[in-house]
């Protein structure tokens, strides 16, 4: 089993690379994330690798930070989700913003990726929201701000009405639910107890601007 590669950047293609490791050349499939931070042909590159091995096929999967790595092996977990799918999800949704998305509900979210559906996408929100939900999604996660399931995704415990309206007030407005999320989640730490729905609100769209 290969779990690390380290060489020679010989090519890049359109979703995978060919890494040179002492003269042997590794097809290695990669994200568009991954793919842009690898650098030049002929640098040094190392990549984390999870190796999948079929009855035709072996395939190594590179990821360069451990965070895209993980969320692969989250999401290949999910029944209906192969690799492939896999790395189109983290092509248009990285991993600093994927948390966000399954804790959201933001179907639209994961839909964007080729090769996946509504129904497969419900799916990805439906399995993964409890794990989201146990991320630390936020630096702020010291004070006190936790999240728990709900029905329509993930809340933030303590204000789960005021927090649900702020979210769905933004996403009026025409903010994506991620993004919406993630500035009511960002806003609810500089919130204090006399904090009102439209306090939150407010604190929320400038954390949007920023």
């Amino acid at each position: 089993m290969i779990a690390k590669l380290s060489g020679i950047l010989d090519s890049v293609r359109l979703d995978s690379l060919i890494l040179d490791v002492g003269g042997v050349g590794y097809l290695v499939h990669a994200s568009p994330r991954t793919l842009s931070r690898i650098g030049d042909v002929g640098a040094p590159l190392s990549l984390l690798i999870d190796t999948q091995i079929r009855e035709d096929a072996f395939n190594l999967y590179g990821f360069a930070d451990q965070a895209e790595q993980e969320w692969f092996r989250l999401l290949i977990g999910v029944q209906g989700v192969g690799a492939k799918a896999a790395m189109a999800i983290l092509g248009v949704t990285p991993p600093d913003k994927l948390g966000f998305a399954i804790a959201a509900a933001d179907k639209t979210a994961l839909t964007r990726a080729d090769g996946v559906g509504p129904k497969l996408a419900t799916r990805i929100l439906t399995e993964l929201k409890d794990k989201a939900a146990k991320l630390d999604l936020s630096a702020g996660a010291a004070k006190g701000v936790k999240m728990q399931p709900s029905a329509g995704g993930v809340v933030i415990e303590g204000d789960e009405g005021m927090q649900s309206d702020a979210v769905s007030a933004l996403v009026n407005l025409g903010y994506a639910r991620t993004d919406a999320y993630s500035a009511v989640l960002r806003a609810s730490e500089k919130s204090n107890d006399n904090s009102t729905l439209n306090d939150l609100i407010k604190v929320a769209l400038k954390e949007l601007t920023l």
